[in-house]
């Protein structure tokens, strides 16, 4: 009984070894198309991959998680603010709002996640910011500082390029992490659209969402995509399927949709079910087995101790 045993933890441990080479390669082709990637599988708090995740990377839109993730914590997205000149005077992408025009602020958050509008970014600055938008920036940093982001510098809301704005694809895992804590953010960034008017105008204004994967795969609920020419193409994505919840920053990635998707299919994929029944058959038959036993297996505290090879500038988990 116990060589039998024995057999069966041996495949059942092969064939778990077949699934994580799989992994490994898959990630390993990705990371040729990035500056840096992390994944983390938040169901279970364990890191799937990485690659130079504490490079300091320009973060783009990326930038309005934490713009807006403060609006929503300020406790006034019910309170109207009166657009002004400075805060519509920005570079595209914009909502198109109009010196004037008085919006919620509850409006301004969506516009800037789910658009990824820099207006709207740049007006919840300024109203934030007490008419002071490096006020707000000061906030920024402040926050980030509170919740670990100890290389990231921010130097304005809305992520362009300007002097030292940069971040680190681990910080913005934690800001991510973060930020999804708070409903109100959660049922933001899920939006693939958003509608509202004009308080004083009854001009009607909607967004769409930047991100493709979002409209085109109904496991991604969120979270932002990013873009400037420093930066290249930027994401944070989240997908929730087969029980469980991945997390993926991705900085500077050529074609970013394609490889995002790849990552996101291999992360959630369902190992349990791609097992021939065999295996499973076998797995069930070693748990009775070791329950006959009065002597541990060593077989078993092998597999405990089993680790990946270390690898530079990136980690499988």
């Amino acid at each position: 009984m116990i060589l039998k045993s024995l057999l069966f933890s041996t495949l059942f441990l092969f064939s778990n070894i077949l699934y994580a080479a799989t992994d490994t390669q898959v990630f390993q082709k990705i990371e040729k198309n990035l500056d840096s990637i992390i994944v983390k599988d938040l169901s279970k708090n364990k890191l799937i991959y990485t690659k130079d995740e504490n490079k300091p990377l320009r973060p783009a839109s990326l930038t309005k998680i934490m713009t807006s993730i403060l609006a929503i914590e300020s406790g006034k997205l019910n309170s109207i603010v009166t657009i002004t000149k400075e805060m519509s005077n920005v570079e595209p992408t914009k909502t198109g709002l109009k010196p004037g025009d008085k919006v919620f602020l509850k409006d301004l958050v969506h516009a800037a996640m789910i658009k990824s509008a820099n207006d709207a970014a740049t007006a919840i600055a300024y109203y934030l910011g007490n008419g002071d938008k490096d006020n707000f920036v000061a906030m920024m940093n402040k926050k980030a500082k509170s919740i670990g982001m100890s290389n990231t510098t921010f130097t304005n809301p809305a992520g362009f390029d300007i002097g030292n704005h940069k971040s680190t694809a681990r910080d913005l895992m934690k800001l991510s992490e973060y930020a999804i804590q708070n409903k109100t953010f959660n049922e933001i960034v899920k939006l693939n659209k958003y509608v509202f008017k004009t308080l004083n105008t009854d001009r009607k204004v909607t967004v769409y969402t930047s991100n493709k994967l979002q409209k085109q795969d109904k496991y991604v609920v969120g979270i932002k995509t990013g873009y400037t020419n420093q930066a290249g193409a930027c994401l944070i994505a989240r997908a929730k399927k087969n029980d469980k919840d991945i997390l993926l920053v991705m900085l500077n990635s050529e074609n970013r949709w394609e490889t995002a998707k790849m990552a996101l299919d291999q992360a959630t994929k369902n190992n349990n079910k791609q097992q021939p029944t065999a295996v499973k058959t076998q797995q069930k038959n070693v748990v009775k087995a070791n329950q006959k036993n009065t002597q541990p297996q060593k077989v078993v505290k092998n597999v405990k101790k089993e680790k990946e090879p270390k690898k530079e500038k990136k980690k499988v988990v």
